[in-house]
């Protein structure tokens, strides 16, 4: 048996044959197979799914990889050496083929069905069967999974090529959404919420796909062109891809007594669950109810944090459906996502998305992923009263702490040690008719201003008489408060450190992953620097460039402002 921590001691793994003896598969020996799959993974058209965990599946590779990136932060957090990336087998494997890895890593790759609900309605449309039985992991295929200096990590090709799930798809992903992808991952990492993770990133020389996508400068709402783009394949990275909709899709089996195996392959869900995303926390020897207790309320709390986090940021998730709801506690799927500049707590930048995922409706959309959650444990508790109690408990609290979350979380942006309801509202109410930039004006506040002038950068528009004698009220009684509980320039650190100086800003991603069509990464490289530490204030050239407001042409511009999820 290979001992995998001798892998990490004074080395950095710089080969694609060191990197493979790291392979450890919990998925696939713990969970069951499709039984009518195929175990050489050649099973990419679409097809009913009626039972099992997964579906063996083999990527199909880019033809004419060229590499991009890599996250270095990543690489250096798993043991691996920039070197891997130089190493052909290495890029051939994450750009799909596979074929070239030998054991311990598997020759075949899996993917993954679940169910689907909409802000608590179950949908079954997505499935081209009408039975919720063909609708998972259409283009995402898991090629790897491993302990890295002991942890967990699982692989997953995004642009893989089809499988039985992908619904009539190619299976592919285009160069501008893993580019988008890609840069993400990297941001939401280094502003410390917890997410997926970026590995590497390849584009392919010569397979193009057709996409609706916006013509230059449209206004339309919805892409008015198809168009041509290369084929890339982004890996990310996630102790495990577990989603909501994965335990919905074994509880709704269950529900509907689909198969004589439905209930023991929702016990064996849960508890692959546990074991991947929360085995520090839960005990192995208590009993599956127990376990199942435990869950609820350590999922719940890792939930709350995560929205809130969401929204400490202006990130808009977009599409938060139970299908794109993380049971590991942390960001995925980044599709229709998008950050608030001009603050609107009903900005969407996703135009399938309504006002139900809209930025300040995360909180209650988190809410009813969590019901859903939790409705598909009922199963494994029927038979105590006491354990569905305690569950229901559980279930009934998460509005309650998600509001103290989101106080605790707004006070934290404005130095308060307490959350001031006042105060608090006013601002909002400061924002909104002021036309702010949500990102600028915390980080001058960060500054803790005596005065209005210090704040006018961060507004769209120049503000009246009324706007301005109504700020300089806010600022001196919040100045009085801050003043009442400490140091004021301890209070600037503090807010410094929950108030990033660099957001996402879709404006300035565009030319980087237009630029990355013609073979120039530089602007995408920048970004990755950049998106590296957003909340120090670098260069003035850099701060110059994309520490500002969006230019008034690229608000309602299709593709920017905002966007479908055609990728």
């Amino acid at each position: 048996m290979i001992d995998k921590t001798d892998l990490f001691k004074n080395k950095f793994i710089r080969k694609f044959s060191e990197f493979a003896k790291l392979a450890d598969y919990s998925l696939m020996n713990f969970l069951k197979a499709d039984p009518k799959s195929k175990k050489n993974g050649n099973d990419h058209n679409p097809r009913s799914v009626y039972s099992g965990h997964y579906v063996p599946v083999t990527p199909k590779p880019i033809p004419e990889p060229e590499y991009i990136s890599h996250s270095k932060k990543l690489f250096e957090e798993l043991g691996l050496s920039p070197d891997l990336t130089k190493d052909n087998d290495f890029s051939r494997f994450f750009s799909g083929d596979i074929s070239v890895a030998n054991y311990p890593i598997r020759p075949v790759g899996w993917a993954t069905g679940y169910a689907l609900s909409i802000y608590g309605t179950e949908y079954t449309q997505q499935c081209p069967f009408g039975t919720g039985n063909g609708y998972g992991d259409g283009r995402a295929i898991s090629v790897f999974e491993g302990l890295f200096n002991g942890k967990r990590m699982e692989m997953q090709l995004k642009g893989g090529g089809p499988t039985p799930y992908c619904r009539g798809g190619d299976g592919r992903a285009v160069l501008r959404s893993s580019v988008r992808e890609f840069l993400a991952q990297e941001l939401m990492d280094a502003l410390g919420i917890p997410t997926s993770r970026s590995f590497t990133l390849y584009v392919s020389r010569s397979e193009i796909v057709r996409r609706p996508w916006y013509s230059k400068g449209t206004k339309y709402f919805e892409p008015d062109i198809m168009i041509d783009n290369q084929a890339a394949i982004t890996t990310r990275v996630a102790p495990s891809f577990l989603r909501v909709g994965q335990i919905e899709l074994f509880a709704r089996r269950v529900r509907n007594n689909a198969h004589d195996e439905a209930l023991n392959e929702l016990k064996m869900i849960v508890q692959h669950l546990i074991d991947r995303n929360y085995k520090d926390e839960i005990e192995y020897e208590i009993s599956l109810e127990s376990k199942v207790i435990k869950l609820a309320s350590l999922y719940r709390s890792r939930l709350i944090s995560l929205v809130a986090n969401w929204m400490r940021v202006g990130y808009c998730q977009g599409n938060f459906n139970s299908d794109n709801c993380a049971l590991g506690g942390y960001t995925l799927d980044y599709g229709p996502f998008g950050f608030c500049e001009l603050f609107d707590p009903k900005f969407q930048p996703w135009t399938g998305g309504g006002d139900h995922f809209s930025f300040f409706n995360q909180p209650s959309a988190a809410e009813i992923n969590f019901k859903t959650f939790c409705s598909c444990l009922i199963p494994l508790l029927s038979e105590s009263k006491q354990d569905l109690e305690k569950l229901e408990k559980i279930e009934n609290g998460f509005s309650e702490f998600m509001n103290m979350e989101l106080r605790k979380m707004w006070a934290n942006k404005l130095g308060l040690e307490h959350y001031n309801e006042t105060l608090i509202n006013e601002f909002f109410n400061l924002m909104i008719s002021s036309k702010a930039d949500f990102t600028i004006l915390f980080r001058k506040l960060s500054e803790i201003p005596d005065e209005i002038a210090s704040l006018r950068e961060s507004f769209y528009f120049p503000i009246n008489d009324q706007l301005n004698n109504r700020w300089e009220v806010w600022l001196k009684n919040w100045q009085i408060v801050l003043k009442k509980e400490s140091n004021i320039k301890a209070k600037s650190a503090s807010m410094k450190s929950f108030n990033p100086v660099y957001t996402w800003r879709e404006w300035m991603i565009v030319p980087a992953y237009e630029q990355a069509e013609k073979g120039n990464y530089d602007k995408l490289k920048e970004l990755q620097i950049i998106f590296s530490n957003p909340y120090k204030k670098q260069s003035s050239e850099i701060d110059q460039k994309y520490n500002r407001l969006k230019p008034s042409k690229y608000f309602n511009y299709g593709g920017v402002s905002h966007y479908s999820c055609s990728s």
